[in-house]
């Protein structure tokens, strides 16, 4: 089978993760494209409390299970179908129901903690981190929680200052220097989109 060509993205929450694995895909047209969520393989908790649940530390590498993770990629490169998890945000709770996903040729990983698991960081062959400033991704996941997810104002700013922010700086800030490419703006820096275009190219041909 072809080779499968694995792109990692992370940056912290809000920075521009999800903008950058679409321009990836609506400008190099690409049909043979999936793009994973590393929330989808968040740790089920429907056997805690919702209460508990909401008190998660979800920023923290141990909330994600990177065995799965890892396990469905190497599937994937070895020519496999695979069921991916979905995860509800709302009940904090692994669905039932799972996304069928066949071997793509370019297959991209975005997520908070996408390059902090070496065996994960192993597998992908380009490792992007998108640098965003601290008080715009706040205001976006402030945003996205509110509106996408139905949290509440309060309990989105706990959380934040609770774990959001401690986890950023020992766990995802330090993955920047991991990176092969570090995009500041996300999707809206083109320029940096264009280079990307240009790698994953001459990664397809070879």
């Amino acid at each position: 089978m072809e080779k499968i060509i694995i792109i990692g993205i992370a940056g912290g929450s809000g920075s521009g993760k999800t903008s950058v694995a679409k321009a990836l895909v609506k400008d190099m047209h690409l049909n043979g494209t999936i793009i994973i969520e590393q929330d989808w393989y968040y740790r089920d908790l429907s056997h805690l409390p919702l209460e508990e649940r909401m008190k998660w530390n979800f920023d923290h590498p141990d909330s994600v299970e990177f065995d799965l993770l890892i396990s469905d990629l190497k599937a994937m490169i070895a020519g496999k179908t695979v069921k991916v998890p979905q995860y509800n945000y709302v009940t904090h709770s692994r669905a039932k129901e799972t996304m069928t996903v066949t071997p793509q040729k370019v297959v991209i990983i975005e997520g908070i903690l996408t390059l902090y698991d070496s065996e994960l960081r192993e597998l992908l062959d380009i490792k992007i981190f998108v640098d965003t400033d601290p008080d715009i991704r706040f205001i976006r996941r402030l945003k996205r929680d509110i509106y996408e997810r139905g949290r509440a104002i309060d309990n989105v700013i706990d959380q934040y200052m609770q774990t959001v922010r401690p986890m950023h700086q020992t766990f995802v800030e330090p993955c920047k220097r991991l990176a092969d490419i570090i995009i500041p703006e996300g999707g809206r820096n083109r320029v940096a989109i264009d280079l990307l275009r240009t790698k994953i190219s001459s990664l397809l041909v070879e």
